[in-house]
């Protein structure tokens, strides 16, 4: 990014801007300069012009957004060091998780395993002692089935006291990741609402003003740098249509006489041809 030009606003941020936007146009009321919002200009329109001016709202906080996506780049630098150094780790650390990688598998095997047990030794157990007379092992068979069904309830609950655990671990640890990293984000924090004021005050207020005070037509901008048509035009204008030049005077068309027809001379005798 050069601080000669305005910065491109990313997808991520785009958000943050409609949020201010719609903050603005909500409580467009409270402003004296705003009071004409839905006399003269609805706030859907209004809205739909200041997103068709994305670019040129933007602009006018540019140096603010340069420092705050600047300063998000770097913590975002910063923060992605450790853990690709912690993915080469094979310390105590590495063996915690490995750990924590077949207690989990354990946990999830656990009830699906006693589970399959109970129902295949209680199917058997109750089917042979429906026989007359029944074996001496149904008995067997239908006690180890409800054992199963006992360990199954159990592994379930385990698991569910594993997942509270760990979902408290989890937070945990990002608390204290916020705590000890409070110098860098107290910094973007501040880059950022710099930039959410600067937006706001520069450059969405002064377009809903200009576009209040004369929704016909496109007024001036007041972003430094710009053209100062800045608010697009809502609707359609009718083409105009025109007729055909007649174009050069046409040449004199050739006329047709017909031809004269005249009968033979004839004569008498005494009027031969010579």
């Amino acid at each position: 990014m050069h601080m000669n030009s305005a910065p491109h606003l990313l997808t991520e941020d785009r958000p943050e801007y409609e949020r201010i936007l719609d903050d603005a146009l909500r409580h467009a009321h409270e402003r004296p300069d705003l009071a004409a919002v839905g006399e003269r200009l609805n706030p859907v329109q209004l809205r739909t012009m200041a997103m068709a001016a994305t670019a040129l709202i933007t602009a006018a906080a540019a140096t603010e957004y340069e420092h705050y996506v600047k300063a998000r780049e770097e913590i975002r630098a910063a923060a992605a060091g450790p853990d690709e150094e912690g993915e080469s780790d094979t310390g105590p650390h590495g063996a915690r998780q490995s750990g924590a990688g077949v207690g989990v598998v354990i946990t999830v095997l656990a009830p699906v395993l006693a589970g399959t047990a109970a129902v295949i030794f209680l199917l058997i157990g109750y089917i042979l002692k429906a026989l007359d007379p029944p074996p001496s092992f149904a008995r067997t068979m239908v006690g180890a089935g409800w054992f199963f069904a006992a360990a199954m309830a159990a592994a379930i609950l385990v698991a569910a006291v594993g997942l509270l655990v760990t979902a408290l671990r989890n937070g945990s640890t990002s608390v204290d990741a916020e705590e000890h990293g409070e110098e860098f984000p107290e910094d973007v924090a501040r880059a950022r609402e710099a930039w959410r004021h600067a937006l706001l005050e520069r450059g969405i207020l002064p377009f809903l003003r200009d576009a209040l005070a004369d929704p016909g037509a496109a007024p001036a901008a007041r972003i430094p740098h710009r053209s100062p048509n800045r608010i697009p035009k809502i609707g359609y204008s009718r083409p105009d249509f025109t007729s055909p030049d007649d174009g050069p005077a046409a040449a004199p068309r050739p006329t047709f006489t017909s031809p004269d027809f005249t009968s033979p001379d004839f004569g008498g005798p005494e009027h031969e041809p010579e």
